[in-house]
């Protein structure tokens, strides 16, 4: 891996030349249930927003807040997801890179170079650069992060409405004492991703016979993607 790819080297957000770069970032890998988002955003120099930041740093609502206002005055921004099908059949890795991927080319304004959220880059045609930490270093990327976790929560709020016995709306799919009862009690929806741990083992013991995706274990999971 190279020191960019790392996120070892200073970058100046400010001082980019005739780039047009685009933020990248993902939210929900973490989740037992519900699709993987990502967004991509190219700010307007001429339009700051201001409190851009690390989306987890952010109250819900001061998220929304800032949601609207990104997509008002950027230059351009497009949100993505993958599939609780596509995340059990790639796993969540890839998953989540084929996301970013497809929130870059969905830009109406084409980038030439995209500043990904973390320590590695999906593969794609437009130049890119990991940037270990970056939703709270790179305000481009602190919106990408704001619009996929919000976007998200959103999609979440709509399964509840779906699947209520659950309780999407109050853990977003994640592994809480809630959800996991609920997992418990009613048995996994749909919607929830049958190769990561709690789930899988609960399918095993209701169906043992019916063949199940490579198991992606909760803890390494939360471990590697906190929320």
């Amino acid at each position: 891996m190279s020191k960019e790819q790392a996120g070892l080297f200073d970058f100046d957000p400010d001082n980019v030349g005739d780039e047009i770069v685009c933020g990248v970032d993902e939210a929900g890998r973490g989740p037992l249930a519900g699709p993987v988002f990502a967004a991509a955003v190219i700010l307007d120099p001429s339009r700051p927003i201001d409190g851009l930041r690390d989306s987890k740093k952010l109250t819900a609502e001061r998220r929304n807040e800032l949601g609207i206002l990104i997509r008002e005055n950027a230059l351009a921004w497009a949100v993505a997801k993958c599939s609780e099908a596509e995340i059990d059949r790639l796993n969540i890795l890839h998953a989540s890179m084929l996301a970013m991927k497809r929130a870059v080319h969905a830009l109406q304004t084409i980038p030439t170079l995209a500043l990904i959220d973390g320590n590695r880059c999906p593969r794609m045609k437009v130049r890119s650069i990991a940037i270990i930490e970056g939703d709270d270093k790179v305000h481009a990327i602190s919106a990408a992060s704001i619009l996929a976790k919000t976007a998200r929560d959103a999609a979440l709020v709509k399964l509840h409405r779906k699947y209520p016995q659950y309780g999407f709306d109050q853990h977003k799919g994640y592994a809480t004492e809630l959800h996991l009862e609920m997992l418990r009690l009613h048995g996994p929806s749909p919607v929830h991703r049958r190769s990561y741990a709690p789930v899988r083992e609960l399918l095993e013991a209701l169906n043992p016979a019916e063949p199940l995706p490579e198991l992606q274990p909760l803890i390494a999971i939360q471990a590697a993607f906190p929320e």
